[in-house]
């Protein structure tokens, strides 16, 4: 009893030290979002900036050291190219252009599921955009996560059903945060079209 009794308490500082910790981390992922922007058309880093700004950065703009410094990890990685400096003005007209390696990298992060948990819309809203400006199937993304909302909502009205009082409070806690996501994944499946206009103006 005594065993089993920490075994579960120890799960639930696992689950809060997860949930609590996601909150407060980023869930944008540099690297991936200038490599859809880059999908897209190439591109210098001053105009990357500018769009991921625009679109990803909404009160937190990207720092021009972290756009080159991104973009010198995914040239020495393979996935994109340094074309040569190009006249104009700034210190860095280098024109970047996204490899192959870089476009596959895309399309699987584009098509896997996030991990349902709270505070998760930034990433998903990143992959709708991205998916919209790249003429790839936005519906078919949110579909999905839609379907990996809803396993772990059964899994937590399992969990609910069948664990402690204490349980079933945690189990709540995320509930709510999932079907606050499924109505904004539902309303965004609804406004496609209006934000395919607005990221492709």
């Amino acid at each position: 009893m005594g065993a089993g009794l920490g075994s579960r308490q120890g799960l639930e500082r696992q689950y809060l030290r997860r949930v609590y910790s996601q909150c407060t981390i980023v869930r944008v992922s540099v690297p991936l979002a200038l490599l859809g922007l880059l999908d897209r058309e190439p591109s210098h880093g001053y105009d990357l900036k500018r769009d991921y700004d625009a679109y990803f950065g909404r009160g937190k703009p990207l720092p021009f050291g972290q756009v080159y410094a991104t973009l010198a990890r995914l040239a020495r990685d393979g996935k994109v190219v340094a074309g040569e400096v190009e006249p104009g003005a700034g210190p860095d007209r280098k024109r970047y252009v996204i490899t192959d390696a870089g476009k596959s990298e895309v399309e699987a992060w584009l098509a896997e599921p996030i991990e349902p948990e709270p505070h998760l819309q930034t990433t998903l809203f990143v992959k709708v955009v991205l998916a919209l400006m790249l003429s790839r199937p936005a519906e078919d993304y949110l579909d999905t996560q839609r379907s990996a909302h809803l396993q772990r909502m059964r899994e937590l009205t399992e969990l609910k059903r069948s664990g402690s009082f204490v349980d079933a409070l945690l189990a709540d806690h995320a509930l709510f945060h999932l079907e606050a996501d499924l109505h904004w994944i539902d309303t965004t499946a609804a406004r496609l079209d209006a934000l395919t206009n607005v990221v492709r103006s």
